[in-house]
């Protein structure tokens, strides 16, 4: 189950990971229940105990990341306190908020398991840094102001403002107790680096706290107001009775109560989920590992159930923990499980003490940490204009969290983050590219006369090249871009090979443009359309379904960019004075190979050559095969395709009439290194390189002319091939 090699380094590791997390999460235990009042508030220590060992143990057990100390965290206290304050006030009762505090952490740790299972691990660790940001700042100032009072020296129950007004009231013991674990919090790194700070800042406040009892002996009064007070016994509780007293409580909570607990507890999942996901990135990095995320929240998940069965308080991954179990030598889960199981030891060795820890000490301590959480150098994001934005979802969200709820600061965060999102896309171009058709070529080889009417009415069709988002905030966009090209273009090439969503609003933009485009007799030309979306969403299925594809709707959709302008220059060619010979087949003397040679030589020509006929679809040869040939088209298209054993093949070019291909084969006298395959009915003229040999001899001049012509040919090609590149890459 768990890895010994080196358990030394895993138990001293967890056995520091307690030392730390345990003080923290018997604050964060009375800081929730001690809302409720009376002894809820020696309860939460408790409480605060059983979580770190249950989730420490659990989560270990459960195949959680190695070396992540898990505990009761500043989100689960915050969220916590705030639901328990918040229905005391509305005035539920404390033993039925009680209870309800139990069944959000369960239904929390439910939550976090199925996210885990259905696979939103990986999901919820990108949420918005500005909505995360925000969130943890108001939590921070959350703590912060729910421990201002018991700071001050007011018993609970007292709120932030109130407490500051009524200066009177402040209990100077406390404020020094609470002054002097502020100061070795922030200071005891400088001097003291063997023990762990906040460990120094709570024995710090405790002694403090004695010798102040020196002074006035009702400190040490069992029970008074500025301690945690007895767990058991004359004034304290009795834990067994409290556990079934709730299960008691639990069959009395009706079905309307219940749904109001749903979303506090998908709240809490989802900060729990992403505070601990946040300690796995940077634990990642700092050990050179890998996190299962969904894993990890099954575990985590697990642990909260547990926890909250047996009364504990739930929580998550914690950062600082985590950090001193590395630097004493942790390696594996093990020291998570060290870390529990220490927990459990501390409490029945130490559990009479726990009374007399002051409550303003553990205030201090949340005072500081609720100071960390807050994101002090987000005013930074003010001094440009593309961030000032974040740094109001930052402070809105925090706000939130202070003046309404953390619940609402959730919902706050959730909307601003979609917000943040459309706004972003709205503010980037969503065309890749765009290029008229005098710019956009095929890669058919054209004649010289077809080149001229290209040269002179390509730019009746553009192709925009889409990227990003195609949705109701920027299909606009697009159609605004389009508007100038919607009135003097018959032909629009959209290629979507770089969308990532689609959806109606865009579809219906398509349409808009389809009709205006047929109006003048033009079509809309889809390209590229992704089969498989990040959603999983088929786009050419999606068009189907909306209506966009109809039977004989004046659109076309090709699977390549190429065939789509290529489709688009044959219509302009067509409706030109050229194609009225397409059908014509060439003779020999028809080809600018052999312009201008003599008849004699054209027939001694004649001889050599062998006419071929191939039907469209038809493969004229593939990769590896032949010995030497060379092919004249005489009628008809050929697309030479480069083969991939893994992959599409890659489309080289496509060949007309009066063209010729093979050559390398036949002036290598080598097999072909391409497939060529028929892209129409086409009649085609092979030369074998033998028998060329064969006529050279006789005829050295001919074959001289003819040679020269093929290189002339081939280094054309080649020059349009290097300013195709230039275009494509912008060199």
């Amino acid at each position: 189950m768990f890895k010994t090699a080196n358990f030394s380094g895993d138990f001293w590791g967890g056995t520091a990971a307690m030392l730390v997390a345990m003080p923290a999460a018997i604050a964060f235990g009375v800081t929730i229940y001690g809302t409720i009042g009376g002894h809820y508030a020696a309860y939460g220590a408790i409480a605060g105990i059983l979580g770190v060992a249950l989730i420490g143990i659990t989560a270990s057990l459960a195949g959680g990341t190695h070396r992540l100390i898990s505990a009761p965290s500043a989100p689960a206290a915050a969220v916590l306190s705030a639901f328990a304050l918040e229905y005391i006030n509305l005035d539920y009762g404390p033993d039925l908020v009680f209870v309800m505090l139990m069944i959000v952490a369960l239904l929390s740790g439910v939550f976090q398991v199925l996210f885990g299972v259905v696979g939103l691990g990986r999901l919820i660790k990108y949420m918005p840094f500005p909505v995360v940001s925000g969130y943890l700042s108001g939590v921070g100032l959350y703590i912060i102001a729910s421990q201002t009072p018991k700071f001050l020296g007011f018993p609970q129950g007292a709120d932030f403002w109130g407490s500051l007004q009524l200066s009177a009231a402040w209990q100077w013991e406390s404020i020094v107790v609470g002054s002097v674990t502020i100061a070795i919090m922030l200071y005891a790194t400088r001097f003291l680096r063997v023990i762990p700070a906040v460990i120094v800042a709570l024995i710090a406040g405790i002694l403090t706290y004695g010798a102040l009892g020196t002074m006035d002996p009702i400190l040490f009064q069992a029970n008074n107001p500025l301690v945690i007070g007895e767990l058991g016994g004359s004034g304290g509780i009795d834990m067994v009775q409290m556990l079934v007293k709730r299960f008691e409580v639990l069959g009395n909570i009706s079905l309307d109560e219940m749904k109001i607990l749903f979303f506090p507890a998908l709240t809490l999942a989802a900060l729990l989920s992403i505070d601990t996901l946040k300690t796995c990135i940077i634990l990642d990095s700092m050990t050179h590992s890998f996190h299962n995320s969904n894993r990890e929240l099954i575990a985590q998940g697990s642990g909260n159930i547990l926890s909250s069965l047996v009364g504990g308080m739930p929580g998550s991954g914690m950062m600082g923990a985590t950090m001193v179990n590395i630097s004493s030598g942790a390696t594996t889960r093990l020291s998570g499980f060290i870390e529990g199981i220490m927990a459990v030891i501390a409490f029945l060795l130490l559990g009479s003490f726990i009374a007399w820890i002051p409550v303003a000490a553990l205030a201090g301590i949340l005072i500081v940490i609720g100071f960390r959480m807050i994101d002090r150098h987000s005013i930074k994001l003010l001094r440009s204009r593309q961030t000032a934005l974040d740094f109001f979802i930052i402070v809105s969200v925090a706000i939130s969290a202070l003046s309404i709820s953390l619940i609402a600061a959730a919902g706050v965060g959730l909307f601003l983050a979609i917000v943040l999102y459309i706004v972003q896309q709205i503010g980037s171009s969503v065309v890749y590219r765009h290029q008229d058709g005098t710019e956009a070529r095929s890669k058919i080889v054209r004649s010289k006369a077809e080149d001229a009417v290209l040269r002179q009415k390509g730019a009746e069709f553009s192709v925009y090249e889409l990227h990003g988002s195609l949705f109701f905030g920027t299909a606009n966009q697009l159609y605004t871009m389009l508007r100038e090209d919607l009135q003097t273009k018959k032909y629009i090439i959209i290629d979507m090979k770089r969308v990532q969503t689609v959806d109606l609003t865009a579809a219906h933009i398509l349409l808009q443009i389809k009709d205006i485009l047929h109006d003048k007799g033009g079509y809309l030309i889809l390209c590229r359309l992704p089969h498989k979306l990040p959603t999983g969403e088929d786009v050419e299925n999606y068009f189907n379904h909306v209506g966009l594809l109809k039977h004989l709707s004046p659109i076309m959709v090709f699977d390549d960019l190429d065939d789509a302008v290529e489709w688009a220059e044959n219509r302009i060619i067509k409706e030109s004075v050229i194609g009225s010979d397409s059908e014509k087949i060439l003779e020999l003397e028809d080809f600018d190979l052999f312009k201008g040679r003599k008849a004699e030589t054209l027939d001694e020509i004649r001889s050599l050559v062998e006419s071929r006929s191939y039907k469209k679809g038809e493969v004229i040869y593939s990769e590896g095969e032949g010995n030497g040939e060379i092919y004249l088209i005489r009628r008809g298209l050929v697309r030479l395709m480069l083969p991939y054993p893994d992959r599409k093949n890659v489309h080289l070019s496509t060949l007309g009439k009066n063209n010729f291909f093979g050559e390398f084969s036949f002036l290598e006298g080598a097999p072909h290194y391409t497939d060529t395959i028929a892209g129409a009915d086409t009649d085609l003229y092979c030369i074998s390189r033998e028998a060329f040999d064969m006529f050279s001899v006789h005829h050295k001049k001919a074959a001289f002319h003819f040679m020269q012509s093929l290189a002339s040919v081939l280094a054309e090609r080649l020059r349009m091939t290097r300013a195709e590149l230039g275009a494509e890459y912008d060199v």
